[in-house]
């Protein structure tokens, strides 16, 4: 190709038309980025994102959050804050953020209890709230507690050996009762034997596995409660009903004469045949529709209800097919038998029940054939803690709050076993610098050579 004048000035206008072009993309790119943005949360567990259930609790709230963080003007604590609270005000815009001095405005700072940079205070629906340490979880916890309409009185029958929401035996429900507790919930122990009524404010009354029978004068003041209308939560176990038979006999349930026993937990490992594995559950449930975890249930019983029953039922809870109830003595080799009165599964664990009552509106009342699920020794497993705080409430008509359990994101934390940690340490104290020391040897005696 000849070079003439003209060749040249037609690439020097398509050098300057190529400049003018990029520059153009580049301005319009650096306008459009103003107007809109796009944000992408890679992280393991998407701990820099508000979980679903965290958009959904921000969602049932109808007046404004305000936000009140204490921090000084040089602390780090401020833009560590504004981040994190620009999760929630994306999700709902009338979160409101505002940050005070402790130095500028000391008073304010005593009278809402503040000792140190970085605390936080909630305030809703006339309610507040400090926070000693902000997180999703706790943020979801204290929301949860600020904005329940009422407070929710959760009251459990003791004095027959019942599990104890606030004990820390394997058998009680202590953790299951703090979790309620950072929930909103009001927890009261009553023993019948010395306070004879059940309070008006009871929102639920819990009936958690007693172990010694119950006095008929005590079981008629909780069949009173129940025909009055009352929410109901019964925890049953495999074997007698400990004087509970008539409240059976009201709410038109049958517990299964034996022990359900499923050989599919030996998937997980788990070698006892007597716990129930629960992997799904009817969709079209308001209770346990949004569960996905699976739940365990050790030493559970069925719970059948009268097909000409008037109450409105949803078997929630049922076994997997290979399961079946043992009525035999678990003892050596457990096999299905029908001869001896085996059932075969799907057996339905736990029923919620609902009628309307005349002035009172809609009862609720679930009733499980098992209540270790809820115990010290079982709530962490697999997802036993999300259906109980939804068993809960969902029995305290507090149905906005169901399937709403914020979790903290899974890599915030390193474990190491000491093995690791051995290694670890050696490799860097030891073997890395000997690795050194060897190639810088290597490299030596080569450039010697030449």
């Amino acid at each position: 190709m000849q070079v003439t004048q003209r060749s040249r000035l037609q690439v020097a206008f398509q050098n300057v038309l190529f400049v003018l072009l990029l520059l153009t993309s580049v301005g319009l790119l650096a306008w459009a980025s103003t107007q809109y943005g796009f944000r992408a949360d890679w992280t393991y567990g998407h701990r820099n994102s508000l979980s679903p259930a965290s958009v959904r609790l921000l969602g049932t709230l109808k007046e404004p959050l305000t936000i009140d963080a204490y921090a000084r003007g040089s602390s780090p604590f401020r833009d560590a804050l504004k981040r994190f609270f620009a999760h929630y005000q994306a999700v709902k815009p009338d979160v409101g953020l505002k940050f005070v001095d402790p130095d500028i405005a000391p008073e304010q700072a005593r009278k809402d209890g503040i000792t140190g940079d970085g605390q936080v205070i909630l305030e809703y629906g006339g309610r507040s709230e400090k926070l000693e340490q902000v997180n999703e979880a706790s943020v979801a916890d204290t929301i949860q507690r600020l904005a329940r309409s009422s407070e929710r009185y959760v009251v459990f029958l003791a004095g027959d050996g019942e599990r104890n929401p606030r004990g820390d035996h394997n058998f009680d429900m202590g953790n299951f009762g703090k979790q309620l507790i950072a929930k909103g919930f009001k927890i009261e122990p009553l023993s019948l034997a010395a306070t004879p009524t059940i309070p008006v404010n009871t929102a639920v009354l819990v009936i958690a596995g007693p172990q010694a029978d119950v006095f008929p004068g005590m079981v008629k003041l909780v069949r009173d409660y129940v025909r009055r209308g009352g929410n109901l939560l019964w925890l049953a176990d495999p074997g007698p009903l400990y004087g509970l038979d008539p409240l059976a006999t009201d709410l038109d349930l049958h517990f299964g004469n034996g022990t359900l026993v499923d050989p599919n937990t030996q998937l997980l490992g788990i070698n006892d045949p007597t716990v129930t594995l629960v992997p799904k559950y009817p969709e079209t449930s308001p209770l346990a529709g949004g569960l996905t975890s699976v739940t365990l249930f050790p030493g559970a019983t069925s719970v059948d209800v009268d097909p000409g029953s008037p109450w409105q039922q949803d078997a929630f809870l049922q076994s997997m097919p290979r399961s079946w109830l043992e009525t035999a003595r678990l003892a050596g080799d457990v096999s299905y038998d029908a001869k001896h009165g085996d059932r075969l599964g799907p057996l339905t664990i736990g029923v919620a029940l609902t009628r309307e009552v005349p002035g009172k509106g809609t009862q609720r009342v679930v009733v499980t054939g098992d209540g270790d699920f809820l115990s010290n020794a079982y709530l962490g497993n697999g997802g036993n803690l999300d259906l109980g705080l939804d068993i809960m409430n969902w029995v305290a008509h507090d149905d906005s709050y169901i399937n709403i359990n914020p979790r903290p994101a899974p890599d915030l934390t390193l474990s190491l076993t000491p093995l690791a940690q051995g290694v670890i340490g050696f490799g860097f104290l030891f073997a890395l610098p000997l690795l050194l020391f060897i190639a810088g040897i290597a490299v030596w005696l080569r450039r010697r050579r030449r």
